[in-house]
């Protein structure tokens, strides 16, 4: 819960919106009106249209996605680690944060949010399931609050767990795992006794087949690391590939100019 990666923290559909929002602000750049530059036009036409179309439900859903985030800090779910550079900053005492007082601010919460408009329908479904889930499991969400060392979430075994699990994969063989791939598609194991000894194993392999399987790897890595880049930093990788296609179509217009002054 306190990764953004995790639901119900991150939602695809609204990170997909603000992807979007940041593809069209790049692409608004292209101003040329050569042919080179058509399909950047139509492009931008469509994304926009669907920008204008599903406007008002991303609306929504970004504040539907900020009430939660007031849900969550309202349950000081998931509780902040304090850093060196807070202690200096006031906290709250840990005396002082009880069931009594949590449940009072939900409560409270809960009435200044109270959605009706026909345009707000997921902050409406977001109030409908707090207030059922609030009103049969409250008591049980409580506990923790009064029990001193009783974690509010089991985020630290489920981790443990999974370094666990992840260990025994590799250490067996029977599946591969994410962390794998980041060593490449192939992997060559060596036996040796020694740094020595190991180091002439790896210089059986020719310095020409090593660069030519390493360049092979990088192209194959390329599709994956450019839309890892598009997700992270959709602004920056359209208006890098912008530019890139402006420089283009420069060099493209200098050679035609070339060549007509070569011709006559």
């Amino acid at each position: 819960m306190n990764r953004n990666s995790r639901k119900p923290f991150y939602w695809g559909g609204l990170a997909g919106y603000q992807q979007l929002v940041a593809i069209a602000q790049a692409l608004h750049q292209v101003t040329d009106p050569d042919e080179e530059s058509q399909y950047l036009q139509k492009l931008l036409r469509r994304v926009d249209f669907v920008l204008a179309k599903n406007r008002t439900l991303a609306e929504d859903l970004l504040a539907a996605h900020q009430w939660l985030r007031h849900i969550a800090a309202c349950l000081r779910y998931p509780p902040k680690p304090c850093k060196e550079d807070d202690r200096s900053a006031p906290h709250e005492p840990a005396t002082e944060l009880s069931s009594q007082k949590v449940a009072q601010e939900m409560k409270s919460m809960i009435r200044q949010f109270h959605p009706t408009s026909r345009h707000q329908r997921v902050q409406i479904s977001l109030y409908n399931a707090l207030q059922k889930r609030w009103d049969l499991y409250a008591q049980e969400l409580l506990f923790c609050y009064d029990t001193p060392g009783l974690p509010q979430d089991n985020l630290q075994m489920e981790a443990l767990f999974g370094r666990l699990r992840r260990h025994q994969r590799r250490i067996s063989g029977r599946k591969s795992t994410r962390e794998l791939r980041d060593f490449g598609q192939a992997q060559v194991l060596f036996l040796a006794e020694s740094e020595a000894e190991l180091l002439r194993h790896i210089r059986r392999v020719p310095w020409t087949a090593y660069r030519q399987y390493r360049r092979r790897l990088a192209e194959a890595e390329a599709p994956r690391q450019f839309f890892r880049r598009l997700h992270h930093d959709p602004f920056g990788t359209v208006q890098t590939l912008v530019s890139r296609h402006t420089a283009r179509c420069k060099d493209l217009a200098d050679l035609s100019v070339q060549n007509s002054l070569h011709t006559n």
